[in-house]
Order: C-alpha cells, then sequence, then structure tokens
C-alpha cells in the first residue's frame, strides 16, 4: 500500500481480520479503559510523585502544579493532530508508523532506529532504579538483605514472562496494581484538603506569575518525562476495540488522568508543607519529603504503604514498557526491518512472544553490562540512560509531529486548520523548546555528573542514521505490512 493512501474503515477491518488468520495480534481485545491502564501504568503515578515531583518542586517551588499541567498541555496541542491522523492509521508500530505515512520508509526507519533505543535505555535505567527501591524496601522493612542485582534480574525474568504469556493477564495485575497506588493518593489527598494543611487549601499554586521564576525550564523537563508512557495509546491500537473510536479516548483520557493527577496532588503536598515552604523542604529531604508528609497527614502506616507501593509501581510500569516495546519490535518484524520471526505472534492468543522474549534479553544484556562494569545502580545506569532515552523521545516526538503536518498537508484527508496545521506547528516549537532544555540542561538529567556521560547523547544520531541507511538498503521495509 502506498504511503499516501490511507487505510479505509473497510480495509482496515479486512486487515485484521488476515492477522489474526496468520498468527497477529488479536484485535478488539482492549477497551478505552484498558489502553488508559497502560498508559497510567507506563507513567508510574506513584514513582513520579514520590521521585520526580521533589525535583520539580526543587526547581519551582509551589507552582509544580501549573508546571505538570502546562506539559499536560503540550501534549494536547500533540493530540490534536495526533488523533486527526489516527483515524486513518492502526498499527502497533506507534510513532514510527505515523512518520512513515508522512515522511517515508527511510524517515521511518531512521525513528525506528531512536525508538529501540528510547525503549531499551528508559527500560534499562526503570530496571536499575527499581532495583535500588526493591533492595532497600526489602532490607529495611524486612531485614533481608538480597543482593540488589540478583532481585533485578529475578523480576526481570518474571516479567519478561508475564509479558510473554498474554495481554489479558498482565493487565490484570496492572489493574490491581495501578488501583492500589492511585487509591493511597487520594487517601492522602483528601486527608491533606480535610486538614487543611500549612497553607489552608491555598490556590496559589496556580497562579500563572508564580511560573516566571528561573527554574522553570529545569522543572518543566521533569515534568515532561513524567508523560513518557503516552505512546500506549498507539501502540495498542490493532488491539483496541474499535480503534477510531476508542483510541482518541484512550489519548484524551489518559493525558487528563494524568495532568489533573499531578497537579491536584502536587497542589495538596506543597499546601501540607506551606507554599512558601515547599522548595526548601524539597531541597533538603528530596528522597523522604512526601513519606514525610504521608505520615504526618495520616500516620506512619501510610508511610509505610506508600514505600511497599514504590517498589510494586515500579513493576507495573515495567510491565507496561515491556508489552509496548515488544510490540514495536514485533511491527518492526513484520515491516522488514527486523527479523522476520520478530513480527509473528501466536495464533491462539495473539502475543509476540518472540518480541516479548528478544525485549527481555536485550534488556538483561544491557543491565549486565553496566553490572559488570561495576557501575553505581543509580548514578550512572539510571541517571546515564533515562537521560540518554528521554531526549530519544523527546527527537522521536518532533518527527511525529512533523509528519502529521506533511500528511495532511499532502492528502488532504482533513480540512480543519487547527488539526491539520496549527496543532502541529505548535507540538514542534513545544517540543523543540523540550529538546534545547534537555540538551542545555544535560548535566541535570544526569545528575550533575557530566563528562563521558554526556558523549552518550551521540548515539542519538548515530542510531537515527543507521536506521535511514539500513532502510535504503533494504527497499522492501513496508509499515503497513501484512504478516505472509
Amino acid at each position: 500500500m502506498s504511503s499516501a493512501q490511507p487505510s479505509t474503515p473497510s480495509s482496515s477491518v479486512v486487515q485484521t481480520s488476515a492477522t489474526t488468520d496468520r498468527g497477529g495480534l488479536r484485535p478488539g481485545r482492549l477497551g478505552v479503559t484498558a489502553i488508559i491502564f497502560f498508559v497510567v501504568a507506563a507513567v508510574a503515578p506513584m514513582a513520579a510523585i514520590v521521585g520526580a515531583s521533589t525535583v520539580v518542586f526543587s526547581a519551582s517551588g509551589a507552582s509544580a502544579p501549573m508546571v505538570y499541567l502546562l506539559a499536560a498541555l503540550l501534549f494536547v496541542l500533540f493530540a490534536a493532530g495526533y488523533v486527526a491522523m489516527s483515524r486513518h492509521i492502526s498499527n502497533a508500530g506507534g510513532f514510527v508508523a505515523y512518520i512513515a505515512r508522512g515522511l517515508g520508509p527511510r524517515a521511518a526507519t531512521a525513528g525506528a532506529g531512536l525508538a529501540i533505543l528510547f525503549y531499551g535505555s528508559l527500560q534499562a535505567s526503570l530496571w536499575a532504579l527499581f532495583s535500588v527501591f526493591a533492595h532497600d524496601t526489602i532490607a529495611s522493612k524486612l531485614g533481608i538483605d538480597i543482593p540488589r542485582a540478583l532481585i533485578m534480574f529475578v523480576v526481570l525474568i518474571a516479567v519478561t514472562g508475564l509479558t510473554m504469556l498474554g495481554i489479558d493477564l498482565s493487565l490484570k495485575v496492572l489493574g490491581v496494581l495501578v488501583a492500589l497506588e492511585i487509591a493511597v493518593f487520594i487517601i492522602l489527598d483528601f486527608a491533606i484538603v480535610l486538614g487543611g494543611g500549612a497553607s489552608g487549601n491555598s490556590l496559589a499554586a496556580f497562579d500563572p506569575s508564580a511560573l516566571a521564576g528561573p527554574g522553570l525550564g529545569v522543572a518543566f523537563l521533569f515534568a515532561f518525562a513524567c508523560f513518557t508512557g503516552f505512546e500506549a495509546t498507539v501502540v495498542f491500537s490493532e488491539e483496541a476495540k474499535n480503534p477510531r473510536r476508542t483510541i482518541p479516548r484512550a489519548i484524551y483520557g489518559s493525558i487528563a488522568f494524568i495532568g489533573l493527577f499531578y497537579a491536584v496532588t502536587t497542589w495538596a503536598l506543597g499546601n501540607s508543607v506551606g507554599t512558601d515552604s515547599v522548595q526548601n523542604a524539597a531541597i533538603a529531604d528530596p528522597a523522604g519529603l512526601v513519606f514525610a508528609i504521608a505520615k504526618q497527614e495520616v500516620g506512619g502506616w501510610l508511610s509505610t504503604t506508600l514505600e511497599i507501593l514504590v517498589v510494586t509501581s515500579f513493576v507495573a510500569m515495567l510491565i507496561g514498557f515491556q508489552n509496548m516495546f515488544a510490540r514495536y519490535i514485533f511491527a518492526l518484524g513484520r515491516g522488514g526491518v527486523l527479523p522476520h520471526r520478530l513480527g509473528t505472534a501466536t495464533r491462539k492468543s495473539g502475543t509476540p512472544v518472540t518480541a516479548a522474549a528478544a525485549v527481555g534479553c536485550v534488556v538483561g544484556i544491557v543491565l549486565a553490562g553496566f553490572e559488570l562494569a561495576g557501575a553505581d545502580a543509580y548514578t550512572v545506569t539510571y541517571s546515564w540512560l533515562l537521560a540518554l532515552g528521554t531526549t530519544a523521545l523527546i527527537v522521536i516526538l518532533i518527527m511525529t509531529s512533523v509528519s502529521i503536518l506533511v500528511f495532511f498537508a499532502r492528502t488532504k484527508l482533513e480540512t480543519n486548520p487547527w488539526t491539520t496545521k496549527v496543532s502541529p506547528i505548535l507540538a514542534v516549537a513545544g517540543f523543540g523548546y523540550v529538546g534545547y532544555l534537555a540538551v542545555s540542561n544535560y548535566d541535570v538529567l544526569l545528575g550533575g555528573q557530566g563528562g563521558i556521560a554526556q558523549w552518550l547523547l551521540l548515539l542519538i544520531p548515530i542510531f537515527a542514521i543507521a536506521g535511514f541507511l539500513w532502510a535504503t538498503v533494504r527497499p522492501g521495509v513496508n509499515y503497513e505490512a501484512e504478516l505472509v
């Protein structure tokens, strides 16, 4: 199928049926709520609030809620064109499929290289951080000193196995874990609101003038990083019930939920400490601030529960990302970018078992390399790879926004200027600014280390160029291919 010709609803039905008969992803299994669960699990609200929110507070003070809303607004701008284009695409290849339709297979394969870099580095970084939290929690609560690396690799094997067993089981586990972490923060938020906190439910945090501080750039960058699971809305599109309705609802629903959750919770946390004191409190105790607030507002039992749920939140996030990455690899195998075997799925459950196993192996090899090199799990593996993955994602988002603009300019399938021109242009500008922040503040992302870690940024153009050249020597690359 030519990239200039969109898939019609009727052709999508035919293709889906063919894919199922040949052992592809199973369509019609995921509704709006299920996809939102995957997005929320991937952004790990518990881990994001405990970890990233203190950085946002440190940089911007009590205006942290507004920073999260600004980040959500950027994704809403992006979503306008993204949703419009989703009506003409249903592909597990995520953003890469959009780039293919807008800019062609070579640019898309460059994006595929960046996607592999993003998912691989981000997952490895999160596994490293998970191992630190899990080791410390087990040691402090149970008094058992299990080697950190052993915890990491055992759980990696378990999550990989869960992914290989199928999305239905993954969804059940995610549902329980995500519901628990959200419920705990609802309890904490209500306790603070009912008690009034040190600032008496002040709305000063939502004063736009408070955003004028010098730390806005860094705060916005870290708030933006809390939306990194957003791509799940399209990665699971082939498995969605009625994608033309489900995907748009899941996109806007996930942005609204995540943005409001972060904004309301950080507003409550800021009022608990005091709008004039929260910035200094976050600087003084970034790791323990949220736990201290929970203990003060509700009691020690909630603080302990938070410590445990931070670990399970990481597990939920890693399950979500593992499923997303597996489907990315599946789509790349099906499209001829990667070996064909990776683009197959079981006939019975529609699970990309080979791709899921490959993802687990790749992440395991990366982590083993850092472990054998004696790298510190937090200051090296986590910090270096998180910074690299976040920057790679920003480049992918810019490419996708440009693709949306080009796609509609070429095909004329939509005529609304807001969705076809204005919002993609604003998204390019917004993500371009975030990219500038990422590069100019790269040392901040690295935790102030700098040095050799900054050279990892070269991997972004290397992976993109390698992908572009790979598509040049493999003219059969087809991102809309069906299994044969």
